[in-house]
């Protein structure tokens, strides 16, 4: 399988699962871990700017990476996808939890 084919199953999978275990709009955890690098920290939390997102963000032990974890209410299961998809186009190395 390709990494398309890879990306496209999974979100299906969490598609499914996000329809089966929340009734929407419903409040969903984003949880996402870049290198620590201000400008990478503050490209993700641009991306839910203006969405009333309660953002915390939190060093690695050895202070080479950052964790960003974003509390926000969303719509549907398709717009959860879609800023999943949004981060990791407009982040690089982003990894998404």
């Amino acid at each position: 399988m390709s990494k398309k084919q890879d990306s496209k199953a999974f979100y299906d999978k969490l598609r499914e699962q996000l329809q089966e275990t929340a009734s929407w709009p419903s409040e969903y955890l984003y949880k996402f871990i870049v290198l620590s690098n201000p400008n990478k920290v503050q490209q993700i939390e641009s991306i839910f700017d203006s969405m009333g997102a309660v953002i915390n963000t939190k060093q690695s032990s050895n202070g080479k990476y950052t964790s960003v974890s974003i509390n926000v209410k969303m719509k549907n299961p398709d717009a959860v996808i879609a800023k999943y998809l949004e981060v990791t186009e407009k982040v690089e190395g982003v990894i998404s939890l």
